[in-house]
């Protein structure tokens, strides 16, 4: 995996190579932009990209406030301590908020993008797969999974089944 993470298409994280590749870019001109690098994922950010290739989801916990921190950092956000660790959530929680991204069937047709509250009080933007993409709604629960579509890993959601 080469280059910044990036949310893709699907609603999962991907790392493009170049910003040309995900996004066919053109200049002023109407040129082709030309391929440039994108920084490697470096610190915990690479740390968690390496855990969702092996299949695990895990986030930061400050070790002084005891809240759950997301997107990987070094310091956090809500008291400034610098002593953070790792640990697997739940992957419960609860859809925010969604929409449906519309794209004609030769494009890979159209995708939900929604915002999740985990039960360990982080929101992370996602798609609920599995379910039409309009049928997926604000409160329902849902159960993170890492899938791995193209040889990426990603950070999607599941519907909890009722009962």
């Amino acid at each position: 995996m080469s280059g910044a993470a990036q949310q893709n298409r699907k609603g999962g994280m991907t790392h493009p190579t170049t910003r040309q590749a995900q996004s066919g870019a053109a200049g002023r001109d109407g040129q082709a932009v030309p391929d440039r690098p994108q920084a490697q994922p470096a610190g915990p950010e690479k740390t968690y990209f390496n855990r969702l290739a092996a299949g695990r989801f895990s986030i930061h916990r400050c070790e002084d406030c005891t809240r759950a921190i997301f997107y990987p950092r070094n310091v956090s956000p809500h008291c400034g301590s610098m002593q953070l660790e790792w640990f697997d959530p739940s992957g419960l929680g609860t859809v925010y908020a969604t929409t449906v991204v519309h794209r004609k069937p030769e494009q890979g047709g159209n995708y939900n993008v929604c915002l999740v509250d985990l039960d360990e009080g982080i929101r992370l933007m996602s798609r609920v797969a599995g379910i039409a993409p309009q049928d997926v709604r604000i409160g329902a629960r849902v159960r993170a999974q890492v899938e791995t579509v193209a040889d990426v890993p990603q950070l999607v959601f599941f519907q909890e089944q009722a009962g």
